[in-house]
């Protein structure tokens, strides 16, 4: 394997910690013996582009360093091609990172496992979600989570994560449940009132709720967790046991496991990663084997 690697960095992630993070994780590559190249960009489109372009010319791996958004965009470029993917995380809510068993807040560390697991051919391929051509590795969000991103993103104040607390407490004033139609796998198909469903590839979102606690990245299937018809009361009582995943033990909650799932409902988007994905419906296939990945 060449010793040539990429770390494809986004330096803003976590209020600034990606810039940081990505001289402890370059540091800890090179003091392995690995000649380390960073790519940024003009925004994601031209990050993309960059990263596709180090995959094309035969880097031996292409190491994102952010958050999940980050690494979403990473998967983009490696997906299909067999170049190892790594993850340092460096973001604020790291649930791709989470799945993957890498430490966070750990770039150095992060960067002498990735070495490690590059230097002993140590990989392993895992599933991800794919939206048409879109891919995702841990979970796609609607309903109410999604119509929270949705609040969220139109606010102009305030700053960081605490807008996105605004935006719930905003959108649980004004909850209701959904009309869904779900089809699992072209043929069984559900229709019911739903606060929220999130298709799970990985466990979890939102920096640690665990939403889909059983998903596995290796089975060729999702987990595909329902919060059902619920009031304001319920939710608020259910909604703090994701972050334990026991939430799945509730009565109002359902867990189904498909390779393939289409979601139909009025008025909902889909986030990815935290990536916008766009309106429903949409359709979300379970790739086995799809990226390589190299870590624990």
């Amino acid at each position: 394997m060449t010793s040539e690697i990429t770390l494809f960095v986004n330096p803003t992630a976590g209020g600034g910690r990606g810039a940081r993070a990505a001289r402890s994780a370059a540091s800890a590559l090179r003091d392995a013996g690995f000649h380390v190249t960073t790519v940024t960009g003009d925004g994601p489109e031209d990050a993309l582009s960059r990263a596709r372009t180090a995959v094309e010319e035969g880097t031996g791996a292409l190491i994102a360093v952010g958050g999940d958004g980050m690494a979403n965009l990473a998967l983009q470029a490696v997906v299909g091609t067999g170049t190892p993917f790594g993850l340092v995380a460096a973001g604020t809510g790291n649930d791709f990172a989470r799945a993957l068993g890498m430490p966070l807040g750990e770039p150095a560390t992060s960067g002498r496992m990735i070495a490690d697991a590059l230097k002993s051919g140590r990989s392993r391929d895992i599933d991800l979600g794919r939206i048409g051509d879109r891919w995702f590795g841990a979970v796609l969000a609607s309903g109410f989570d999604s119509r929270v991103n949705d609040r969220g993103n139109r606010m102009r104040a305030p700053l960081g994560r605490f807008k996105y607390d605004l935006a719930m407490v905003a959108e649980l004033a004004a909850f209701r449940p959904l009309p869904y139609r779900i089809t699992l796998d072209g043929g069984e198909v559900r229709e019911v009132e739903a606060t929220l469903v999130a298709v799970g590839n990985g466990p979890s979102y939102g920096g640690g709720m665990r939403i889909c606690p059983g998903a596995d990245l290796t089975d060729g299937l999702f987990d595909i967790t329902v919060v059902g018809e619920c009031s304001r009361a319920t939710l608020l009582r259910v909604f703090p046991r994701v972050y334990r995943g026991t939430h799945v033990d509730h009565p109002v909650v359902t867990v189904l496991r498909a390779a393939s799932v289409e979601l139909v409902a009025e008025d909902v988007t889909g986030y990815a990663d935290g990536e916008y994905v766009g309106p429903l419906p949409l359709t979300a296939r379970c790739v086995p084997g799809a990226v390589r990945v190299v870590g624990p």
